[in-house]
């Protein structure tokens, strides 16, 4: 009677076994075969309304197919403030993590939407910064008061990265992207020492951005970012394409045009 009552015990204990393999094996090999997902947006021309609408439409796509990141591609030399500020937000808020690899150019509102990304890498040839605001008709320099604006966004920016220990564990917290740097970006007065003087408006190389602490890494292509840097050797790569109707959108919403139309509609009242 004994030996039955053991024997059924050890039965029990084998098929207890057999549906916990069942219930984790699934899981296993599920997890062996899913690839990490990584969604490219390519910022590639003027910030304005397209370059906008094609970072809303991304970033919404990325999180409605479970993206695991999503990957900026920019090569711009700026553009419109309120189209960068409002891309720059998107990405401070964005509950995936965003990354910027710049090839070759993150000038002026490029600059201000990099600083905004979890992670910045550039080519070696790459260079971000100049983000002084300039008149878009006359491409003088604007009065102070656009200047004061953009310094407090791009510092805001640089600060929303938060602190970082120091470097010996002993010195006080350091601020991950210095404050300080991103203000330089817009104004000759802050002085960089050893990167720029009272005369110039900074421009880093990548090289100079690594030694600054804005950029974790140097790539000479998307692939070499992912590999190198964020260490995904086999990943699906997801890229954002834009349809007619965002290009007919982001043209209809075109800040130039817009003036255009209004200075027609008021020239046919008067």
């Amino acid at each position: 009677m004994l030996s039955l009552l053991v024997l059924n015990l050890l039965r029990m204990k084998k098929i207890y076994l057999l549906l916990i393999l069942l219930y984790i094996i699934p899981d296993v090999i599920y997890a062996q075969d899913t690839k990490p997902s990584i969604y490219l947006i390519n910022i590639k021309e003027n910030i304005g309304s397209n370059t906008w609408i094609y970072l809303q439409n991304g970033l919404h796509e990325a999180k409605e197919n479970d993206a695991d990141l999503v990957l900026l591609h920019m090569n711009t030399y700026g553009g419109g403030v309120l189209e960068a500020d409002s891309m720059r937000t998107a990405i401070l808020n964005s509950k995936l993590p965003v990354y910027v690899f710049i090839d070759v150019n993150a000038a002026s509102a490029g600059a201000l939407i990099s600083i905004a990304c979890d992670s910045i890498f550039m080519r070696s040839s790459a260079s971000i910064g100049a983000a002084t605001v300039v008149d878009g008709s006359s491409g003088a320099q604007a009065p102070d008061k656009y200047q004061s604006y953009m310094r407090g966004i791009m510092r805001a920016t640089a600060e929303s990265h938060g602190k970082i220990e120091s470097d010996d564990g002993i010195s006080d917290e350091k601020w991950r992207r210095d404050p300080k740097i991103a203000e330089a970006m817009v104004d000759e007065r802050v002085v960089v020492p050893g990167y720029a003087d009272s005369t110039q408006i900074l421009t880093l190389t990548a090289s100079q951005a690594v030694e600054l602490g804005y950029c974790d890494g140097i790539a000479e292509s998307l692939h070499e970012v992912v590999v190198s840097h964020l260490g995904y050797n086999d990943y699906d790569l997801i890229a954002y394409n834009p349809t007619i109707y965002d290009k007919i959108k982001g043209f209809l919403t075109n800040g130039v045009l817009q003036a255009l139309l209004i200075m027609f509609i008021i020239g046919g009242i008067y």
